[in-house]
Order: structure tokens, then C-alpha cells, then sequence
């Protein structure tokens, strides 16, 4: 007997030896203990960015996990971020599918979930990159914006003359959805319309967040215990009916002999896909409109609103802010495009807005397409990789007060958020960093400015606690848990 356990040690101990040899030496990345079968599952709680944050303070920058069968690597540090965003990129290429984003062929046809390398991701890059949001494409659609921020100012009036709250962060959805559908399809929606498109957006982020039980235990995928499969495909199959009817109706129109040509971002790419200046099928079309939809609408319109409830939480900040497009703006109602780079403070007050309440708190996650090494640890081929930007962005080692609201942290700095500088990463990095970025910071600057500018606020309900108003619910695009409902007071 002693003899096997002997032989039985040495066997251990050589497998040990090969394996690491094999590996080139290094270890997994620490992280916290596991239980058989459901590993360290219970210590993830409502809010896995702040679940994650709360263990990298025992086990590290970068720490390993096992989530039923998923294996979990988890990175807190800039050094890190760029080490997975832009050093091994091409290791970190390909974005996570979740069993439930098996629907509808989404997981085959959508940008966001192919690999950065595969041709079809590159082709639907460089469509967006080229037709929507390179310079000349949004300088053409200028007069757009402004129009939206002109009827966003008049809901904003009309709110104020009846005295009545508004819910900002609808108002602001219903500004980026209608820049989004016009640019895209040359309409605009009524508002019980966008309240059906907000149902489906807020649904698709809310669920895409929540840690499957069919991805933790692959078994169990079949049953879709949770329904999330399910609930995906109502709110996905209802955007792609809608993206469909409207390319149906447009590929009609065209049929007839007075048909004039829209300016719009459709009428661009049926003629590159009925013509032989690019592979590019009705179906991927399809599909990435209601990617952009979704992603043009839901992480603009909560970045908007979580920038107003620190700002109506600071009213010393808004004061700032406000005497600043006073003197800058003067008497113009709509903050024009132009005039961001004449505002630094306004500038400063997005950057930490995008600081404070990262609405992708743990970006896109990424799935390791080969065993590789990040530092000193290995790993695994198809391992999960987070890069979570909630915990970079409070890390009192990276900021200074980080639990604080200070624009001017950003006056007398260089950082951006266009994915060179780590500690703020708000759209990622990279290879997949958020090609609508150019777009959405247009935007950002000046819904809020423009909402700043022309009013004065108060809470809905007076005086609540600050808690209570950041208090958040966990998706990939992290929402407020209470709308900002606030009075609007016109100067």
C-alpha cells in the first residue's frame, strides 16, 4: 500500500512537472477557493463588476475563476487591459458568445460577436467605419443632429411650461433612437412607438447580463432553465422584423420608375449590395442595423443621464458648467458641434461622467482563441477574459479620490477615452474598440450641454439621498435601478 502511494505521489508530481515544462513554466492566475461542481459561483452576487472588484483586492490585477464549467480570467489594471486589448490582441480577438445569443443567426451575422480576424468582421468594420462614422459621413449628417437636439429642447420646454417631471434618461433615448432611424432609414417614430423600441433594447442589454446557468453548465442548454434564450429571441426577432419591414419596403419603393434616393445610410448600402462594389448581403445589413439601433440608442442615452444625476446631484458643478456655455455659447439655444472645443469644462465633465459610471462597466467580454501568457501566469485556450473597467476607474492606485465626482481632475490632463490611455476606457481598445465612437461623443457633449444650458433642474421627489439616485442594475449596459425623473426650470 505504501508503495502505491508512493507511485501514485511521483505520478502526480512528474504530470505536474510535464505539464508546467510543457507550459514553458507558470501557474493559472490566482483567485479565490472553488467548490466542486458550481466553483466560486456564490461569491459573484448581483453586481459581478463589483464582485470582481472586491476579490482583486485579495487575489490581484488579474485572478482566475471557475463558474460552473467556465473558466474566468479577470484583469483590473491598465497595464493589463492594454496587455489583453492591444499586446495580444490578436490572441483576445474574438468576443464571448453566450449560448443564449445563439438565436436567429445573430451570432453568425452581427460584427460585434465574429473574430476581429475573420474577413467578415473586417468587411462589416470598414462598412461602418466608411458610411457612418468617418468624418465626411458625419459632417454630412450634422443638420440631423442638431435637428434632434432641437426637438429634445422643445420636449424639454414643453415639460417645463406644464410643470411636470420629466424621465431623462427617456427623453434622451428618444433623441438617439430618432438620430439613429433617420440616419439609418430617413423616419422618425411617435413617442408610444419608442417606448415599444425602448422595451426591446433595455430587455436585449438587461438579459445579455445575466450570467447564464446554460453557459456555466452546458448541459443544462437545452432546458434554457433561466428563459433567457427565449426572451432573446422575442426582443431580437421583434428588431430584426422591424429592420426587415423597412428594407422590404425600401427595395419596393425603388422599383418605381419616379423613386427619388434618400440620403440615408440604407439607400448607401443596398446600392453597394445590389452592385459589385462589395460582398455585402441583405441579411448582414439587417443584422447590423439592429446592432447599431441598440447600441446607438441604450449606452448614449444612460451615459447622458447618469452625467445629469451627478450634475444635479453637484449643483456647484453645474454652476461651472453652465457659466461656461454662457460665456462660450452665449444666447444659442443648441450647443453646437463646434463648440465642444471651446469647452473644457463640459469636456471634463463627459470624461468623468464616463469615469464614474462606466455604462459597459466590464466592456465586451473576450475568449482566448489560443493558450498564451500575460505576465507570469498562463492561459488556457478558451478561457473568458473580463476587462473590468468599473474596477480601473475606482482604483484609488490609478485615482486620485476615485469615489468623488471631479471634473477637474480632467483640466489640467491629457487622458482620453479613444483607447490609448487605460485607466479610461469607456469605449475598449483595440481592435474591437466601439467604431461609433466619433458619433456618440458628438452626441454626449451636446445633449448634455444643451440640457444644462437652457434649464434649470430639480429632483422630482426633492432632496434624495445620493445612494439611492447612483444605485444601478447589472447588464451589459448598466442602468440606472430608479429613472432620473427631474423638473426642468426654463431660463
Amino acid at each position: 500500500m505504501e508503495v502505491l502511494i508512493v507511485v501514485s505521489l511521483a505520478f502526480v508530481a512528474a504530470w505536474a512537472f510535464y505539464s508546467r515544462w510543457r507550459s514553458g513554466g507558470g501557474s493559472l492566475p490566482p483567485g479565490p477557493s472553488r467548490l466542486q461542481i458550481i466553483g466560486s459561483m456564490l461569491q459573484l452576487g448581483k453586481t459581478p463588476h463589483k464582485s470582481f472588484a472586491h476579490l482583486a483586492k485579495t487575489y490581484g490585477p488579474i485572478m482566475s475563476m471557475k463558474l460552473g464549467n467556465e473558466f474566468v480570467v479577470v484583469v483590473s489594471s491598465p497595464e493589463l487591459a492594454k496587455e489583453i486589448l492591444v499586446k495580444q490582441g490578436l490572441v483576445f480577438s474574438k468576443s464571448f458568445v453566450s449560448h443564449a445569443m445563439h438565436v436567429l443567426g445573430h451570432d453568425e451575422l452581427s460584427m460585434n460577436w465574429s473574430p476581429a480576424t475573420s474577413n467578415r468582421w473586417k468587411k462589416l468594420r470598414r462598412v461602418q467605419s466608411e458610411q457612418l462614422f468617418s468624418s465626411r459621413a458625419l459632417e454630412a449628417t450634422q443638420d440631423m443632429r442638431r435637428e434632434r437636439l432641437q426637438k429634445l429642447t422643445d420636449h424639454v420646454s414643453e415639460c417645463s411650461r406644464q410643470g411636470r417631471a420629466m424621465n431623462v434618461g427617456q427623453a434622451t433615448f428618444t433623441a438617439m433612437s430618432n438620430l439613429m432611424l433617420a440616419t439609418l432609414f430617413s423616419i422618425e417614430y411617435d413617442a408610444s412607438d419608442h417606448k415599444k423600441l425602448m422595451e426591446h433594447v433595455r430587455a436585449l442589454t438587461n438579459h445579455l447580463g445575466v450570467p447564464d446557468v446554460s453557459d456555466l453548465f452546458p448541459i443544462l442548454a437545452p432546458l434554457d432553465l433561466q428563459g433567457i434564450k427565449r426572451k432573446l429571441t422575442h426582443h431580437l426577432g421583434a428588431l430584426l422584423d422591424l429592420v426587415q419591414s423597412l428594407i422590404d419596403q425600401r427595395l419596393q419603393a425603388r422599383k418605381a420608375s419616379n423613386y427619388l434616393k434618400k440620403n440615408d445610410v440604407l439607400e448607401t448600402l443596398l446600392d453597394l449590395s445590389l452592385g459589385n462594389q462589395c460582398d455585402l448581403s441583405l441579411e448582414e445589413i439587417k443584422h447590423m442595423f439592429v446592432d447599431l439601433i441598440i447600441a446607438g440608442s441604450d449606452t448614449n442615452s444612460s451615459t447622458a443621464e447618469w452625467a445629469m444625476v451627478e450634475l444635479l446631484l453637484h449643483p456647484d458643478k453645474l454652476a461651472k458648467l453652465k457659466a461656461e456655455l454662457k460665456s462660450v455659447v452665449g444666447g444659442k439655444k443648441i450647443v453646437e458641434e463646434s463648440d465642444i472645443a471651446r469647452l473644457p469644462y463640459l469636456r471634463a465633465t463627459i470624461k468623468e461622467g464616463l469615469r464614474f459610471h462606466p455604462t459597459t462597466p466590464l466592456l465586451a467580454p473576450h475568449l482566448a482563441e489560443e493558450e498564451t501568457r500575460v505576465n507570469e501566469y498562463i492561459i488556457p485556450k478558451n478561457t473568458k477574459v473580463f476587462v473590468n473597467f468599473w474596477a480601473i476607474s475606482r482604483d484609488p492606485s490609478v485615482w486620485k479620490n476615485p469615489e468623488r465626482f471631479e471634473p477637474e481632475r480632467f483640466l489640467d490632463s491629457d487622458i482620453d477615452f479613444k483607447g490609448h490611455h487605460f485607466e479610461l476606457i469607456p469605449f475598449s481598445s483595440g481592435r474591437r474598440i466601439c467604431p461609433g465612437m466619433p458619433l456618440a461623443t458628438r452626441m454626449l457633449h451636446c445633449m448634455v450641454a444643451t440640457l444644462c444650458h437652457n434649464f434649470d433642474w430639480e429632483l422630482e421627489r426633492g432632496a434624495q439621498s445620493k445612494q439611492l439616485q447612483r444605485e444601478d442594475v447589472f447588464g451589459i449596459v448598466l442602468q440606472k435601478k430608479i429613472p432620473l425623473r427631474a423638473i426642468p426650470i426654463m431660463l
